[in-house]
């Protein structure tokens, strides 16, 4: 019998045996920050430290984005509400869940995360040194809660790929993370391959970071929506001023650049706090493509860009600002290569492509509207 065979087996190989699924459930992840972090047993109960990572935990589940999620920062709903509102249309829960602070400016309360009972928390790699300040992994490892660093914003090629391993981990489903990450790396190749082929002459490029929400004139260094300028065959000029990936140069600096292109980034800001003027670009957007080109215009129409070519030629676009935050860079990169070098991707569909992409991993359907042109760029 069974039972007799088991018994027969020596002690050592009995116990091995007995615990070898409890070991099986076993994994350890290496973050961003090179970090090993371990866990004895699949993650049922999830923190997200910033709200926009939806974007990234749903191409990865699939299905409810929510079910293992706990608790998440507000920043979705005050820097998106257009794709807050889609997902919490079709998951519910999701309104219901409750909403923390940010730790980089100290709203975090880590009573309340103890209280939520989470397996983990993730966040972005921008708020350690603010964890590391106030001795957050210490504090929250001798409750058994730890913390996993991710990145889709500070350094996109180097962290896209591992971060979406590592929600593959997260949530047991390695698999699928590994089939968006192939997505992710053939459709950047759709248009690095062609750059690099054809070496076209670059456009200087001037992009206007969170136009609107913030004074003239925020812009991007040589990683996140500069890389993506590099990446479509652009000349990024904040890389000329800005070391980080973000920053702000002076109105009289753009002037004198005399951008050829101005792409300006957008998104629906109504529950940011002193939001006006800016450009609504993203998810529904479509519908209001008219009053998101007005709103552009009268942007561009700030000193700044008086007398600029990309005024004279009407170069002027806006697009969704979430890009720079989700494993979406690949659509942007499309489409910011469309409006630089028309004639080398003129087959290209952006629009059809993150369509492809809803279909495939989203849970929510396809709502266009995702960027806007005062010329013919669209």
């Amino acid at each position: 019998m069974k039972i007799l065979r088991l018994m027969a087996l020596p002690a050592v190989a009995l116990c091995a045996l007995l615990t070898a699924p409890a070991f099986a459930q076993a994994f350890t992840v290496t973050d961003v920050a090179g970090r090993e972090v371990s866990f004895d047993k699949p993650i049922e109960r999830v923190i997200l430290g910033e709200g926009r990572m939806l974007y990234s935990v749903a191409p990865i589940t699939g299905g409810d984005p929510f079910e293992k999620i706990v608790a998440w920062r507000n920043d979705l709903w005050t820097t998106d509400v257009n794709g807050f509102e889609a997902y919490v249309t079709k998951f519910p829960k999701g309104k219901d869940l409750p909403f923390l602070g940010n730790l980089t400016d100290g709203t975090l309360q880590t009573e309340t995360v103890v209280a939520l009972d989470p397996d983990v928390m993730l966040l972005p790699i921008g708020n350690k040194t603010a964890a590391d300040e106030m001795k957050l992994e210490a504090m929250l490892d001798g409750v058994g809660v730890k913390i996993v660093y991710i990145d889709f914003r500070e350094h996109i090629l180097d962290n896209t790929e591992p971060s979406l391993k590592i929600l593959g981990q997260i949530f047991g489903e390695e698999a699928r993370a590994e089939e968006v990450a192939t997505f992710w790396r053939e459709q950047l190749a759709r248009v690095t391959d062609v750059i690099a082929a054809a070496n076209p002459d670059r456009p200087d490029v001037f992009m206007y970071r969170a136009a609107g929400l913030v004074e003239c004139c925020g812009t991007f260094g040589p990683d996140n929506f500069g890389l993506m300028v590099d990446l479509a065959g652009g000349h990024n000029l904040g890389s000329d001023f800005l070391p980080g990936y973000t920053g702000s140069i002076n109105p009289e600096q753009v002037i004198a650049s005399n951008p050829d292109i101005v792409v300006a980034t957008g998104s629906n800001w109504t529950n940011s706090e002193n939001a006006k003027d800016y450009v609504n670009v993203g998810p529904t957007a479509a519908a209001s493509a008219d009053l998101s080109k007005a709103a552009l215009l009268a942007l561009v129409e700030a000193p700044a860009f008086t007398g600029s070519k990309a005024l004279a030629d009407l170069d002027v676009h806006a697009i969704w600002h979430q890009f720079y935050t989700s494993p979406y860079q690949f659509v942007a990169v499309q489409q910011l290569a469309k409006w630089f070098h028309p004639e080398l991707f003129a087959d290209l569909d952006p629009d059809a492509t993150f369509r492809e992409f809803h279909e495939k991993f989203l849970p929510v359907d396809y709502q266009p509207g995702y960027w806007v042109s005062l010329g013919d760029g669209q």
